[in-house]
């Protein structure tokens, strides 16, 4: 638990990726589908706790902002600490009473990985973006997460045969066996996983309101492909394949595009032109596109073919009845010049209110305002849906849903999508990629908006 909060600690406090020192652009790698800066709300409440100087304590001047730009990086050197240092106990040193020559190997590699964890990161992820490093940082910190995750549940093992009465050096030999059997299965089928065609998975959504002419809509949902060091511009063209063959009338993307400038990842992107869809392809942005370059990237799927919609709206017409498909900037625009955050208020201005809307918002956080709003259905990703086992508790305590089909008031739903790539390590352990079609069905009731 200490480790999920030091990732939580991270996400929440550290700059984005791409800006700031060294160990901010590298802290902010080490979570998965946490929230990085604060929403409108947050800023909100900051602006209410602040208070006159009059009624304030008086302050110690502050001499540097030293301490706090060191925060990230020390954390990157804790962390690593802590994943490598528990294996390092229970496989090497914690009582299996290996041979000298055995114990100085294991201590060996350990602190070799130890020391290269952050630095692999800073180059891959600081401001030389060196894609090989990042390649095997990203791999490197997925192998020691797994392994660390398996080693504690060793640790609980042990406890077990100690009191069952195996001794040592037996017991912790037949624990560590087991591990690194265990370790090599996951890191095997995690891999496969994550670089394999996503499976697709169907759901009926019912929406009060919708015409007969819209029943049965097929909306094709991308989310969270994550374009990054890894080359994938192959496995981008089987998606678009997959999704074609899928005949979906209209296809979104609900954000978190790429990870890296267009420049760098433009062409793992640009299969995506080739989607069909006679009803449109709309975008939406994510936290992970104001890393690199929001605007731009925004301007690049235009080029493709595909209809941004940040915090704005389109009609979907067929056969004379119409539905509302809107768009909402991600809350890590706040501040910024493209949309400066999620309005949905902007987003559904001029919209017939007689009309089901289905929003596209990137986080599953964002669906308490879009039932204050009376949405019907919200789409989003952003979760992964914890993407490596057990990551998904630490995501479940930022957002409302992990993954699939949830209610959030009397009448919006929300389909909170696994992703379709992956970030960071590439791996997805008990959490599938996923390529998302979601039919639209009319239901019974009045709209009263």
């Amino acid at each position: 638990m200490a480790l999920l909060v030091a990732f939580w600690l991270i996400e929440r406090r550290a700059p984005a990726p791409l800006a700031g020192s060294v160990g901010d652009r590298c802290a902010g790698i080490l979570g998965v589908g946490i929230r990085v800066r604060p929403t409108p709300h947050d800023l909100k409440r900051r602006r209410r706790s602040v208070t006159t100087t009059s009624d304030r304590a008086p302050r110690r001047p502050r001499t540097s902002g030293r301490p706090r730009r060191l925060r990230p990086t020390l954390l990157l050197l804790v962390i690593p600490l802590l994943l490598l240092g528990v294996p390092w106990w229970e496989l090497v040193v914690g009582g299996e009473g290996w041979p000298g020559g055995v114990v100085a190997a294991g201590t060996a590699l350990f602190t070799l990985a130890y020391l290269a964890l952050p630095a692999l990161m800073t180059l891959g992820h600081g401001p030389r973006q060196l894609d090989a490093a990042a390649r095997a940082g990203d791999t490197l910190l997925g192998v020691a997460w797994v392994l660390f995750t398996w080693c504690v549940l060793g640790l609980v093992a042990e406890f077990a045969l100690g009191l069952a009465g195996v001794a040592d050096p037996q017991r912790s030999r037949i624990v560590a066996a087991a591990v690194v059997a265990v370790e090599l299965a996951v890191l095997a089928y995690g891999q496969v996983e994550a670089q394999r065609r996503p499976r697709v998975k169907e759901a009926e959504v019912r929406l009060v309101g919708l015409g007969p002419a819209l029943d049965g809509l097929r909306v094709a949902v991308l989310t969270d492909t994550h374009y990054g060091p890894i080359d994938r511009t192959r496995w981008s063209a089987r998606v678009v394949d997959v999704v074609n063959g899928l005949r979906p009338d209209l296809v979104v993307h609900a954000g978190d595009l790429a990870d890296g400038s267009v420049a760098r990842r433009g062409g793992q992107v640009a299969p995506l032109g080739a989607v069909r869809a006679p009803h449109g392809r709309y975008f939406i942005t994510g936290n992970h596109e104001y890393y690199a370059g929001a605007r731009e990237w925004v301007e690049k799927m235009r080029e493709l073919g595909w209809d941004p919609l940040i915090n704005s709206h389109r009609v979907v017409e067929r056969g004379g009845d119409r539905l509302v498909l809107a768009g909402t900037d991600d809350p890590t625009g706040v501040g910024q010049s493209l949309g400066n955050g999620p309005d949905l208020g902007a987003a559904l201005a001029g919209a017939d209110p007689e009309l089901p809307v289905v929003l596209l918002a990137h986080q599953p956080s964002q669906v308490s305002s879009a039932a204050e709003a009376g949405v019907d259905l919200q789409i989003s990703g952003h979760t992964h849906g914890g993407q490596i086992w057990p990551f998904h508790y630490l995501v479940r305590t930022d957002q409302p849903a992990l993954a699939g089909l949830s209610r959030h008031g009397e009448r919006t739903q929300l389909y909170t999508s696994r992703g379709t790539g992956f970030w960071g390590p590439p791996l997805r352990v008990f959490a599938p990629s996923e390529i998302t079609v979601l039919t639209l069905r009319p239901a019974e009731g009045r709209r009263d908006r």
